[in-house]
């Protein structure tokens, strides 16, 4: 060999080598999981110890996704989460949660984010519309005079949303933030749903069906007015909801057949939407 090919040789294999080093560096980018039960995952084995309340599972979609980049996950979401517990401790039955966002530093490189539910009270909303009797509907409760109370509660919902996204870029200004919508209970098309499988009255299933689009859709707003991509759990989950069967379903109904809280993704909707947030982020 001559020097001149030695040199090139040489050359070569630095810039290998720098090639491989900057590939295992984007391989160990900082990721920080935000977020309330639907991306924590309440009974998903195994739930995290820190703390025990926020029923947080080593499967959600965050340590999923991030484990098939090869990222670097710091997962604080948290059950039962609102928008004011990004900025302050979180209190649940089993420990206290620090503010979600003191996970995040100048270093963070991704973040996702799933919050609004809770501001909404979806779970109260859900539990008051159960009933026994599927025509005795719920919707009279919450529409009153032509005034939708929880299209309100989304309306309000929205700045608090808005305030979150504005603190994760002070934070974090170098980071790709990814706004996680909710997968759906109800089937996303009919007037039927699955009574008593998801037990809410047949005149309620649209209606309710279009407050969990019209939540989605105030957290695509703010996910563009900020700058943030929106990672469509709702879509795909399409032909997945809880009146499904066990091994189809990504949300459970009102009795688990898989580990996982009533209305709540379960293992399978996990993989499945954590299929989708690593496409975002990988992309």
């Amino acid at each position: 060999m001559t020097r001149v090919s030695r040199i090139l040789v040489a050359a070569l294999c630095a810039l290998a080598a720098m090639a491989a080093t900057a590939t295992a560096a984007s391989a160990q980018q900082s990721w920080v999981g935000l977020g309330d039960s639907f991306a924590a995952g309440p009974l998903i084995p195994d739930q995290s110890l820190s703390p025990l309340g926020c029923l947080r599972s080593d499967s959600n979609y965050a340590h999923q996704a991030a484990a098939t980049l090869g990222h670097t996950l710091t997962d604080v979401s948290c059950s039962g989460a609102e928008t004011e517990d990004m900025f302050n401790a979180q209190s649940t039955d089993a420990g206290t949660n620090p503010p979600q966002l003191d996970a995040l530093d100048s270093g963070t490189d991704v973040v996702t984010l799933q919050i609004g539910g809770n501001d909404i009270g979806f779970s109260e909303i859900i539990t008051s519309c159960i009933t026994f009797n599927p025509f005795d509907g719920c919707k009279g409760d919450y529409v009153q005079g032509g005034v939708d109370e929880i299209s309100q509660r989304i309306a309000a919902t929205a700045p608090l949303v808005d305030d979150v996204l504005d603190a994760i870029a002070a934070e974090s200004p170098g980071a790709e933030v990814y706004v996680v919508n909710y997968a759906a209970i109800l089937p996303h098309s009919g007037s039927l749903g699955c009574w008593p499988q998801v037990p809410v009255a047949f005149s309620d299933v649209s209606w309710l069906r279009a407050k969990q689009v019209e939540l989605n859709g105030m957290l695509a707003s703010e996910a563009s007015a900020n700058g943030a991509t929106v990672v469509d759990a709702y879509a795909a989950s399409a032909g997945h909801d809880a009146c499904k069967g066990t091994s189809t379903r990504w949300v459970e109904p009102l009795v688990p057949g898989n580990a996982a809280a009533p209305f709540h993704p379960n293992l399978n909707g996990m993989t499945g939407i954590a299929g989708e947030v690593a496409a975002e982020v990988g992309s």
